[in-house]
């Protein structure tokens, strides 16, 4: 059954924020997620309001102090970008292996951020009306049913969906920051666990929204790599996915500064430290690189059908860090 709703084409953030504030409100961009979420009513909008015309919220800058984003920008324009892949390959990478050409031609950088999970409980609720996200308070259906794509990290009693973003996890390991117009919010604190409230994902309060962001240049960021592991070589979501960078110190040995973040398996976009901690200072080699990986996996609860993550995640990381510290002649640096 088609939805009424009313239609506001915004001319200035200001406006925009405002009508935001209003119950039932929904922010049109690229409208990839939005028509998804409709398409299997999770998303009832009863005022959609178009941004797509605002002025100073698209456009890429990349200087000595590193990229600026915004929101608006589309995701090709972002992987295609030249500075981009130079300072941030990763970055780069991730975009270029999320969705589809015709998707990344269409969605922005804002919208991908704020894309909500594919936890299939989550996008059915004719058969699932049992869940915490959309419902809070109703339950979780995931937990005791099929869970192959479901998080392991992050979870809680109320809630095992798992991010699906790609860029996400890019950003998260090269410490970017939110531009909300108002505020800044660090990237590591602008998604929430689900906890005993699943249903407030971000930080964004009513009115909010995403202007743009930016990434500090670093060594580690411009010698970085995302690596995606999934059950199909094309649009498909990751079943496990790692961005990590790498700084070696003056003899090309030693590790000055590491990232490490985790995609797929977590439910938001996860910050590996305990294994950035376990290589700092150390000389890599394949066992001090394997028994690092698998602290990723420190505090992972996993369900009846996603315990492969727990042996699948080590080796993404361990992949991901040897592609890193990889030596032109094919050993490690």
């Amino acid at each position: 059954m088609m939805r009424n709703f009313s239609y506001l084409r915004a001319t200035s953030t200001a406006e925009a924020a405002q009508a935001a504030q209003q119950a039932g409100a929904m922010l049109l961009a690229g409208g990839t997620t939005l028509l998804d979420l409709a398409k299997c009513g999770v998303g009832e909008p009863d005022t959609v309001i178009d941004i797509t015309h605002l002025s100073g919220m698209s456009g890429i800058t990349v200087n000595a102090d590193g990229a600026t984003i915004g929101a608006l920008t589309m995701m090709s324009q972002v992987a295609d970008h030249k500075d981009i892949r130079a300072a941030f390959p990763a970055v780069s990478e991730s975009l270029s292996l999320a969705a589809s050409a015709q998707l990344r031609n269409m969605a922005t950088i804002g919208g991908n951020l704020l894309q909500r999970t594919r936890c299939s409980y989550f996008r059915d609720p004719g058969a699932f009306p049992a869940c915490n996200k959309r419902n809070p308070g109703s339950g979780c259906s995931a937990l005791g049913g099929i869970t192959r794509n479901h998080a392991v990290l992050g979870t809680s009693e109320h809630c095992i969906a798992s991010n699906p973003g790609d860029l996400a996890v890019a950003l998260a390991a090269f410490d970017a920051v939110v531009d909300l117009g108002s505020r800044t919010v660090p990237f590591d604190e602008f998604f929430l666990l689900p906890g005993d409230t699943p249903d407030r994902e971000t930080v964004l309060q009513p009115g909010e929204m995403i202007v743009g962001l930016s990434i500090p240049k670093s060594a580690a960021a411009k010698n970085s790599t995302y690596l995606k592991v999934r059950d199909r070589q094309s649009y498909e979501f990751a079943a496990a996915s790692a961005a990590v960078g790498l700084e070696l110190e003056d003899d090309g040995r030693t590790v000055r500064d590491i990232r490490v973040a985790l995609g797929g398996v977590a439910t938001k976009p996860w910050r590996a430290r305990a294994v950035e901690q376990a290589l700092i200072g150390k000389v890599l080699d394949d066992a001090t690189i394997k028994a690092a990986s698998l602290l990723a996996m420190e505090g992972a609860v996993a369900q009846s059908d996603n315990t492969y993550k727990i042996d699948l995640v080590p080796r993404v990381v361990a992949r991901a860090i040897e592609t890193v510290s990889t030596d032109k002649s094919g050993g490690l640096a």
